[in-house]
């Protein structure tokens, strides 16, 4: 193993926690560097396999990293922080990616000095476009929460956000990846009920959701803006729009996103 000072191990290699790792990886971060807290042996001998890391228990990932990122089920963090909790130290850094967990929750498991930091990732990390937004606890200076935001660049952009936002940001981007899909999903549906072969209504759904975010990403306008220029006065697209509106789109993602954010906090409290 390196003694680089900046040694980080990921305990929990699920789909998560590898999109890190290859992101780490793809990076320039030396094997060496990097360390793997897993259980399950075949899982961990695919993981060696494939990225020349180490794996290892939980807690000696834990005592040999300065970094540790919990990449792991908001149901199993207090499980892992008693496991792990021994082989902490003070100015060590502790990153939890686990959905509605507090980072107050988090220092209450942990020694006195132990730097916590928050993360809400989401899915579409595992291709390098993730949106992550990061929160510091009590305990975090600004060049951990910078270590922090390095190692989510691996896998997409990143932001910071006060910590009382998190449960929004989990129902807009932890959470959106799902329904994008389910747009998707619907387009596709609905162009084969209107004569479309499968293949070519998903070709055209997917195509169209890919460009619309681009030119939205790109452009910089706001999404009004651009709706507008598509929607000619008494168009084909201004008759979609109206049905949507009719059908109450808004009000569903404004309904959608509270039930979203308020079951984040339901985790917390749990």
């Amino acid at each position: 193993m390196s003694e680089n000072a900046s040694r980080t191990a990921l305990i929990g290699a699920g789909v998560m926690g590898e999109a890190i790792l290859s992101g780490l990886v793809r990076s320039g971060r030396p094997a060496a560097d990097l360390l793997v807290g897993e259980k399950r042996a075949e899982r961990a001998a695919e993981l060696e396999e494939r990225y020349g890391v180490e794996v290892v228990s939980n807690r000696d990932a834990a005592e040999w990293a300065d970094t540790v990122a919990l990449v792991i089920k908001p149901q199993d963090m207090v499980a892992v922080l008693d496991e792990i909790a021994p082989a902490l130290r003070p100015g060590q850094l502790l990153v939890s990616l686990a959905a509605g967990i507090t980072t107050e929750l988090i220092e209450s498991h942990v020694p006195a000095g132990v730097a916590v930091v928050r993360v809400m990732p989401n899915t579409p990390a595992l291709l390098g476009q993730g949106m992550a937004a990061i929160s510091p606890g009590s305990d975090c200076d600004e060049a951990q929460l910078a270590e922090v935001e390095a190692m989510m660049s691996a896998v997409g952009e990143v932001v910071r956000v006060p910590e009382k936002q998190q449960d929004a940001v989990t129902a807009i981007s932890g959470s959106g990846p799902a329904y994008v899909f389910l747009v998707a999903e619907a387009m596709i549906e609905a162009g084969v009920q209107l004569g479309l072969p499968r293949p070519t209504a998903r070709e055209l759904a997917v195509q169209t959701l890919l460009g619309s975010t681009s030119m939205l990403k790109e452009s910089g306008e706001h999404p009004t803006v651009l709706r507008e220029q598509v929607t000619s006065p008494g168009g084909t697209t201004a008759a979609a729009l109206r049905e949507l509106e009719v059908q109450g789109l808004r009000a569903a993602f404004h309904a959608a996103l509270e039930a979203a954010r308020d079951r984040s906090r339901e985790l917390a409290g749990g």
